[in-house]
């Protein structure tokens, strides 16, 4: 019986070729967008989880006050650690002290590379349970070992034994390879980390570390802990809540520094901090694509509900008739089941080879490394379950209401569907184009608050500046030596030396003071220590005063302030004004500069001060020779840095590369979202193509009429549309009011942003009118223009 179901139901499927290809192209791209979707928020919830212990590692982080507003930040003293170790042992199983993950030299054997790693304590990698392929996790205990990555290790030693092998890290110290681990996953915290360096080594090689007069004061380090089995992470985070404050000194204490413990769980998803409160982060766009997908797949149902409704009422006669031969209600309720769920099954499977093909690019567009997990049970369950409860519900209209027909009725032509039967059809029709409709709106804000951001003024030249990153003490201590040999070689106009490249803050500082500053007030202040030469290179504007030069030797004490830190410090003239540091030094303003967009540019500019101090240079800023060829003048320079540091690797970035890339985030979302956007626009116009199909042919006769009587292909062009353009004009008087009002509360999230203007309003409802006469229009003119003596001849 079953077999006989199938083979009717395909028969079925190819009697009605254009009906089949409409249900089967909208449900599979419906589910290919919610696989791809799925895998996508997948991969986000599950960030970092498979170290194994995840549910107990945690990151020690701190809320300071600064002028009556809480700011949030890893970056601890770091003394931290054994703070925490001594005070709260029994909390904790392991507390680990490390650096920053940044690109380090790793030579060998005449070859340099640079990769991506940080400094740890030892107890790091059976914390994160690091898969170790050579050697054992215990390997960081000599302070001149180093655990490589496998990927690092390959590229360093090609197919040889790296163990025991000694490495020169950053041209200071040399290491000796104690384990090769596994590649940590993509989407792992901890994913960068292409070696692993002792703690003491860090400790050892930055002796300025031991002589800070106040250890507790400066927040240069990060700290890691796993909790105890048996510790509660609320009760463990408010135990230590004020570890810090107890150690500060007691003008310091005005900052309330408050340390607390953010587990890894909400590392990803909730990284965002506003005014010491978490405000999310990440999980916002999981939230967002996960309705999305619910809502691209719920336009691919509606299609399939609305088309199988709508050809099931020209099936009546065939109830009927069957119902005449002794065909009971329950042999028909399966042959329409049988039909629908086999709909849904090519569909699901044409859904599994769109996400195939998809994926190469979606991966590349989403920064992601996902793929099908086709051997995962779990998956095949709940794609059959889904497929198996689609069916079901498309299927149930003919199969439950169409078999309950009286078959005298049906075959005497008493059957009406009703003057109501088409309503739950046009609801839906509604319901696709508005949420298709809030879809494109969210698209083209998302684009322009990227454009706006992006055309925002910098108060500096990104055009052809270098930012050179300095790998090794030489650079440094050579830096006037291969300025001028850059500058002889014609390949630059102008080079300097800063601690912060000019996309970018590594350094903020406090604890100054200035005239007329208020006793509450709180100088925390991003500070860009400079060499000669900066202000020339990037090509910052003055608003007043000078910049750095080399005719006053008095510009060793000298400040320069951005405009956000005049008004912050409420300064009239400050040209001039001495500006103190911690009691010990003072500074003279000497110029002031325009607000250059140095952080994120959706948020207003921190206030930054400029001090002359080259030796805390970590990035050389040069700025091309416009009149020679860029490529020559790369290779002029890199000959220059392999000149006075052969061992070390060149490596640089284009500055407005740099900046562009903090678009990345917004535009990966606008990009899936347009994709998403498009895809549901496509589906929901194949329903309006196929209900315009079905209308043409039921109408057919009364077109023939009309023809007949003089109507005009026009005049039926119009009848045929206007139902469908009044839908579409319901469903844009729902969607744009929701549309604005999403969108609106999304760009509240950013400080500096755009506004919905009317014509995004206006360009969308336009457009997704003319969709629906040029989709309509192709089956109301095909049935305008037929030959009335066809369809009438049996009249």
């Amino acid at each position: 019986m079953i077999k006989n179901y199938l083979k009717i139901a395909w028969r079925n499927l190819r009697k009605n070729k254009m009906f089949s290809l409409i249900n089967i192209a909208g449900l599979s791209t419906g589910m290919a967008v919610a696989l791809l979707i799925g895998l996508w928020i997948w991969d986000e919830v599950t960030f970092s989880k498979q170290h194994a212990n995840y549910d107990r590692i945690v990151q020690v982080m701190q809320h300071q006050t600064f002028n009556n507003e809480k700011n949030s930040q890893n970056a601890m003293p770091y003394l931290m650690g054994e703070k925490l170790r001594e005070e709260y042992g029994g909390d904790f199983k392991y507390v680990v002290m490390a650096g920053w993950t940044y690109e380090h030299v790793l030579a060998y054997n005449g070859k340099s590379l640079l990769k991506t790693g940080n400094h740890f304590e030892q107890a790091f990698p059976e914390m994160i349970t690091l898969n170790m392929l050579k050697g054992s996790r215990n390997g960081l205990r000599d302070a001149n070992s180093i655990l490589l990555s496998a990927s690092t290790a390959k590229a360093i030693f090609g197919d040889a034994d790296p163990m025991d092998k000694i490495v020169r890290l950053d041209d200071q110290s040399d290491v000796k390879v104690t384990g090769v681990y596994e590649d940590l996953a993509y989407n792992s915290a901890f994913r960068d980390l292409k070696f692993i360096a002792p703690w003491q080594l860090y400790l050892n090689t930055s002796p300025w570390i031991k002589e800070l007069e106040n250890p507790w004061r400066s927040n240069f380090t990060q700290t890691y802990a796993q909790l105890a089995d048996n510790a509660d992470l609320a009760t463990v985070s408010a135990k230590i809540k004020d570890i810090r404050l107890r150690n500060v000194r007691p003008a310091e204490r005005v900052q309330k520094p408050e340390v607390f413990l953010h587990p890894m769980s909400k590392w990803h998803l909730y990284a965002d901090w506003k005014d010491g409160v978490n405000t999310g982060g990440r999980i916002q766009f999981v939230w967002l694509f996960g309705i999305i997908g619910v809502f691209v797949l719920l336009l691919a149902c509606i299609n399939f509900m609305n088309l199988s409704t709508a050809r099931s009422e020209k099936r009546a006669k065939e109830v009927g008739i069957r119902k005449a031969v002794g065909s009971v209600r329950g042999q028909l309720v399966a042959q329409f089941y049988s039909e629908s769920l086999m709909l849904a099954g090519i569909g699901f499977v044409l859904s599994l080879l769109l996400v195939q093909v998809a994926l190469p690019l979606f991966n590349e567009v989403a920064d992601k490394k996902v793929s099908l997990p086709l051997t995962n049970p779990v998956f095949w369950t709940l794609g059959l379950s889904f497929t198996f409860i689609t069916g079901l519900l498309a299927g149930s209209y003919p199969a439950l209401y169409l078999s309950s027909f009286q078959p005298v009725k049906v075959l005497k032509g008493t059957f009406r569907a009703g003057r109501f039967a088409a309503m739950p059809r046009k609801v839906l029709v509604v319901l696709q184009f508005a949420i298709s409709v809030v879809l494109i709106i969210g698209t083209i804000v998302v684009f322009r608050q990227i454009r706006h951001a992006q055309d925002r003024p910098i108060a500096y030249d990104q055009q052809g500046l270098l930012h050179i990153p300095l790998t090794t003490l030489t650079q440094l201590a050579k830096f006037d030596l291969i300025s001028k040999d850059m500058t002889d070689a014609g390949a630059i106009t102008s080079a300097s030396l800063s601690n912060s490249g000019t996309a970018g803050i590594n350094e903020v500082n406090n604890g100054f003071t200035w005239p007329g500053m208020q006793p509450d007030a709180q100088g925390n202040f991003a500070q860009v220590d400079v060499s000669y030469d900066f202000g020339k290179t990037v090509k910052w504007e003055l608003v007043a005063g000078r910049d750095f030069s080399r005719d006053f030797a008095s510009d060793s004490s000298a400040m320069i302030l951005n405009e956000t830190a005049v008004k912050f410090m409420g300064l009239k003239d400050p040209v001039g004004t001495v500006i103190g540091k911690d009691g010990k030094f003072s500074y003279t303003v000497i110029g002031v500069v325009k607000d250059m967009v140095m952080q994120s540019p959706y948020q207003p500019v921190f206030r930054t001060i400029f001090t002359f101090n080259p030796g805390n240079g970590s990035v050389i800023n040069a700025r091309l020779n416009p009149a020679k060829p860029v490529g020559e003048s790369l290779a002029k320079i890199e000959a220059v840095f392999k000149k006075y540091n052969p061992n070390a690797p060149f490596e640089y970035k284009f500055v407005d590369d740099i900046y562009a890339a903090k678009f990345d985030n917004e535009q990966r979302i606008g990009k899936l979202a347009g994709f998403f956007a498009v895809l549901a626009i496509f589906i929901s116009c194949l329903g309006l193509f196929g209900m315009a199909s079905f209308m043409a042919e039921q109408r057919v006769k009364e077109i023939g009429v009309r023809k007949v009587l003089g109507a005009s292909v026009f005049a039926l062009w119009r009848l045929m549309s206007k139902d469908f353009v009044i839908l579409v004009a319901i469903a844009l008087v729902i969607a744009v009011p929701a549309g604005y009002f999403f969108m609106r509360n999304w760009l509240l999230r950013y400080d500096y942003h755009t506004e919905i203007s009317g014509w995004v309003v206006a360009a969308t409802c336009i457009g997704a009118l003319g969709i629906t006469l040029l989709t309509v229009s192709l089956q109301s003119i095909r049935a305008a223009t037929m030959n009335p003596v066809k369809s009438l001849r049996s009249e």
